[in-house]
């Protein structure tokens, strides 16, 4: 009990230092209101000693007043400086519990000097003693009400005193004015205590608010899966990056990574080892920031990546490497142990990019051309990249406004059966002559297209020509139309193909749709939908350029094939390159297992076309073959080739 009481005591008469806020309020309260608590105290000091200066002792009258007036004055100016002070936690306890302990003291001092007068002089100076000490008491407590051990400390020492003094002359009114003193005080120290509670709960209350709102800051540029910086956390230290780096004429580099092969193991695994597979990805990120490279999630499988202070391209392609070296190493999650890459895209301001938009821009560019060139690759945006960009600005304003049907035609380059030397197949290929631009190659105009969104406008138009030129080759001669990924991508879009075959008079049968790898695995299952609605319609389907993708075997067991067609990367020189032949051999095998044909395609070379002779594979396509013709001339070919034409 007693314990309990002597730390409830202890605890309002000192300064306690658990609540680092609520000191710094104090203080910074403090530091506005004593200086005027001082000013108050020191006139009325002033006022009182004149009243006594010619009936009191010098040293009373004079001396003391002034050693106070020294005093009250340097610690209101002490606190006038203070104002200008940074508010460190250590000087903010240590000024308050100094303010706390010499309370007593000069509360003490100026109650005793006070009292010394009173005898001196007559009933209106002994008033103004009792009216010196009740007022002047008043104005202090409340310029220290936020400092509660003070104020308590002051209340005690003053009115303790006044009311023991008083009480002890023995006049009825010097007691009744000693009660009403205590009744004061006491009332003030209930209101001291009130503010206090308030003062305190005002300051924790804001602190909380802060917290969240630095919570709510910290979520809104946050990644909440990786733990990184955000995508409008990167845009905005980008801004400040830039601004950074034009003030003080640096370099400043800008990169675009995007995890290659991270769409497969969602749809094999789940979303759920894909969360937990981006989160070791965002962990080996961090591995690389420090205070001029930073690194932010910018969604999905994108992350952003910025580096001040650049030296030189060669350090920011070890930076690349580095980082790409990092994801290639395998993940392992619970027993599935995968791996995956990264490709990546940077450019340098000042040198290529002139702010913001162009930064993210160009290394948006560059990322493109990464993924291009293969998985994993890092490209540097040059200006031969520039020349690209400017040249693809052209031909994607050139593709909003072409006429399809007048501007856009097809050529057919034939899939020969080497075994037997006859053609099989045509592949149709789109070919675009612009009023405006001229001639532009099917490599240019069809990534534009892709990334635009407008291949899909291309496809049924052409889909149209093919069907209607095809039906004059012989029954036996199949027609092949390749689909991007968006025609695939939606039932609809389907359904608008479906309609267009149908109406063509085309045997659905003679007809195979070329899908390629990548294009399946941006969305496996609308994939096995729309093969599935072509299946069932009687098409074949290929898949295109197989090995360059991510999929499994189990992704192409759940799809219903026809063909594979494996990539020329994989025939070219394949008879001085043992990977490739091994592929290549693999590939054969795989087909023949999955009961699926296989066409080669890309062979170019009298050398290549012998290597796939002796590895057993039937089916070629290539310039060796022949080129890409018109219509017409696919007549005279099937004619030399020993097929007829059908009427």
């Amino acid at each position: 009990m007693k314990t309990a009481l002597f730390d409830r005591l202890k605890s309002l008469l000192t300064v306690q230092r658990d609540n680092p806020r609520l000191l710094k309020a104090q203080y910074i309260a403090l530091s506005r209101q004593l200086p005027i608590m001082y000013a108050i105290l020191l006139i009325n000091t002033l006022a009182l000693a004149a009243t006594h200066y010619a009936i009191a002792p010098r040293w009373l009258a004079v001396y003391i007043p002034a050693a106070l007036t020294v005093l009250g004055s340097a610690r209101a100016l002490m606190w006038w400086r203070l104002r200008h002070v940074p508010a460190t936690p250590e000087l903010v306890f240590k000024t308050l519990t100094r303010t706390s302990r010499l309370a007593f003291f000069i509360a003490l001092s100026f109650t005793v000097w006070a009292l010394a007068l009173f005898p001196y002089g007559d009933s209106y100076t002994r008033s103004h003693v009792a009216f010196y000490m009740a007022i002047t008491v008043i104005a202090c407590i409340f310029c220290l009400m936020h400092l509660r051990s003070a104020a308590l400390t002051t209340t005690a020492v003053v009115n303790l005193a006044f009311v023991a003094f008083f009480l002890a002359a023995g006049n009825p009114t010097y007691t009744a004015m000693a009660i009403n003193v205590l009744l004061v005080s006491a009332a003030m120290i209930l209101v001291l205590h009130d503010h206090y509670q308030d003062f305190t709960r005002l300051v924790n209350t804001q602190a909380r608010s802060e917290e969240l709102s630095d919570e709510n800051r910290r979520l809104a540029n946050e990644d909440s899966l990786t733990g990184l910086p955000n995508r409008r956390q990167f845009f905005a230290l980008l801004d400040g990056a830039l601004a950074e780096a034009r003030d003080e004429g640096a370099k400043l580099a800008v990169g675009l990574i995007d995890l290659d092969g991270f769409k497969p193991v969602n749809d094999v695994y789940g979303h759920s080892v894909g969360d937990k597979l981006l989160f070791q990805v965002g962990q080996r990120l961090l591995r690389f920031v420090r205070n001029d490279l930073q690194l932010a999630r910018l969604g999905g499988d994108e992350f952003g990546l910025l580096i001040r202070h650049v030296d030189s391209d060669q350090a920011l392609i070890a930076v690349g490497e580095g980082i790409g070296e990092a994801l290639r190493e395998p993940f392992v999650i619970g027993d599935i142990q995968i791996a995956i890459s990264a490709s990546l895209g940077m450019v340098v301001y000042p040198d290529m990019a002139g702010d913001a938009v162009e930064a993210y821009e160009f290394a948006d560019y560059a990322l493109y051309d990464s993924k291009r060139a293969g998985a994993g690759a890092l490209c540097l945006f040059s200006a031969a990249h520039y020349r690209d960009l400017k040249r693809d600005g052209a031909t994607e304003q050139g593709l909003r406004r072409a006429n399809i049907v007048e501007e856009f035609d097809l050529v057919f380059q034939p899939i020969v059966n080497i075994q037997t030397g006859r053609t099989v197949a045509f592949e149709a290929l789109a070919r675009w002559v612009s009023p405006d631009l001229g001639p532009v190659a099917p490599g240019q105009f069809i990534p534009v297209a892709e990334r635009i969104g407008f291949i899909n406008r291309l496809t049924l138009p052409l889909l149209r020509k093919a069907l209607a030129g095809a039906r004059s080759w012989p029954y036996e001669v199949r027609l092949s139309f390749n689909l991007s990924a968006r025609d695939c991508g939606s039932k609809e879009a389907v359904n608008k193909i479906i309609d267009v075959i149908q109406c063509s008079g085309f045997q659905p049968r003679r007809l195979d749709f070329e899908i390629t790898e990548t294009a399946v695995i941006q969305d496996l299952d609308q994939a096995k939908n729309a093969i599935n609605a072509f299946r069932a319609l009687g098409c074949g389907i290929s898949l295109d350029d197989f090995g360059t993708g991510y999929s499994s075997l189990s992704q192409l067991h759940a799809l219903s094939l026809t063909k594979l067609k494996i990539d020329r990367t994989f025939i070219s020189r394949i008879e001085h390159n043992p990977a490739s032949y091994k592929i290549v051999k693999s590939l054969l095998a795989l087909s023949a297992d999955m009961e699926l044909e296989c066409v080669s395609e890309g062979v170019e070379r009298e050398e290549e076309l012998q290597v796939l002779k002796g590895l057993g594979c039937a089916l070629v396509q290539g310039y060796l073959i022949s080129r890409p013709m018109p219509l017409a001339q696919t007549i005279h070919w099937l004619a030399q080739t020993g097929c007829v034409a059908v009427d």
